[in-house]
């Protein structure tokens, strides 16, 4: 459960909302008479923090968590009565990053262990996406027993896909609790998550930096990589493509003619000797200017403009914004990030 929550707190610390998250947890561990310290979580023995906490959003819990439910949620054939807050609301503009973890095998991952998914239904399910244009592209992620035996059936494009151990191959927990007797959060994700704890917003690090930051010794196992369907250089892919949540605006100069335009009008409505101007703030080269905006756009959401001058950010017009919304998890874990064309 501390995988899960533990990319959770990550995504939301990079800025994605709770509105554009779905969570799901098959197991109420934080609530479990075993556990000793009822209402919490950690990820570490000595219990520095707690990931359960008061801030956290479950969207699917205990017996909503089955296979059925989450290839309804991918693919959004859900019934008419889901609240939007239990949809993965997606188009052709969202970049999706689902992270799974639990028991399994060889091309299989059990639900409440007595169901299983496998590699097909989850090929499959993206391929249901993507004819329905759901997203943009996938990073999928899984942390379980010869993990990348899941990803093997890919062959919807633009998909990225990484996994925590080999075929025939285990994957281990990192740290024990003395104090309930239960190792705590697996290896693989515990070095994913310490590698993301270096990430911030405007990070410009890299999938292939995430990628060769494995390392087979300190994980106990061989994480593995696909990238065949991938379409973008693994070195130009950002991580904050599929975890950040503030939107960046590329500026272009107007056009000649908008110039023109602009400076005429400008004129015409000076008046002469009496008008004073007003200085509003001042930009440096390439200051960042943030603000809200109005319509569908997540509540928090904000759009980074790049600029030099006050006046160029007011009449430039922008190309590939993007507009950050979404993540699931099933342990599991959904993001998605729209591009406004």
């Amino acid at each position: 459960m501390a995988n899960a929550l533990g990319m959770y707190r990550t995504v939301k610390r990079l800025g994605i909302p709770d509105s554009n998250i779905i969570l799901m947890l098959a197991d109420d561990v934080a609530c479990n008479t075993r556990n000793k310290f009822a209402g919490s979580v950690y990820a570490k023995a000595g219990r520095h923090m707690d990931l359960y906490g008061e801030n956290i959003e479950v969207d699917y819990r205990g017996y909503e968590v089955t296979v059925e439910n989450f290839i309804r949620l991918l693919t959004g054939r859900v019934d008419p009565s889901v609240p939007r807050s239990k949809r993965l609301l997606t188009d052709d503009r969202s970049n999706i990053f689902v992270y799974m973890t639990g028991h399994g095998g060889n091309e299989f991952l059990k639900f409440q262990d007595n169901e299983e998914i496998s590699a097909f239904d989850i090929a499959d399910a993206f391929e249901q996406m993507w004819q329905k244009k759901r997203y943009n592209e996938i990073f999928f992620m899984i942390d379980t027993c010869q993990a990348n035996t899941m990803y093997s059936q890919f062959y919807s494009p633009n998909i990225l896909a990484t996994g925590s151990s080999e075929i025939e191959e285990n994957s281990y927990s990192h740290e024990n609790d003395n104090d309930i007797g239960v190792s705590v959060i697996d290896s693989y994700t515990h070095f994913v998550l310490e590698f993301m704890e270096g990430i911030n917003k405007t990070s410009q690090v890299s999938m292939q930096d995430l990628f060769s930051s494995y390392d087979p010794v300190a994980i106990r196992s061989h994480a593995g990589v696909r990238s065949d369907l991938f379409q973008r250089p693994l070195d130009k892919a950002l991580i904050t493509d599929f975890f950040g949540g503030v939107t960046q605006a590329e500026v272009f100069p107007p056009a000649q003619e908008d110039i023109q335009t602009t400076l005429s009008v400008a004129e015409e409505m000076q008046e002469p000797e009496t008008s004073q101007h007003v200085p509003g703030p001042q930009v440096d080269d390439y200051s960042t200017l943030e603000y809200h905006v109005p319509g569908n756009a997540p509540p928090n959401a904000t759009y980074t403009l790049l600029s030099g001058k006050e006046s160029e950010a007011r009449d430039t017009q922008w190309k590939e914004v993007r507009k950050w919304t979404s993540v699931l998890l099933i342990a599991s874990l959904v993001t998605w990030v729209s591009f406004a064309r």
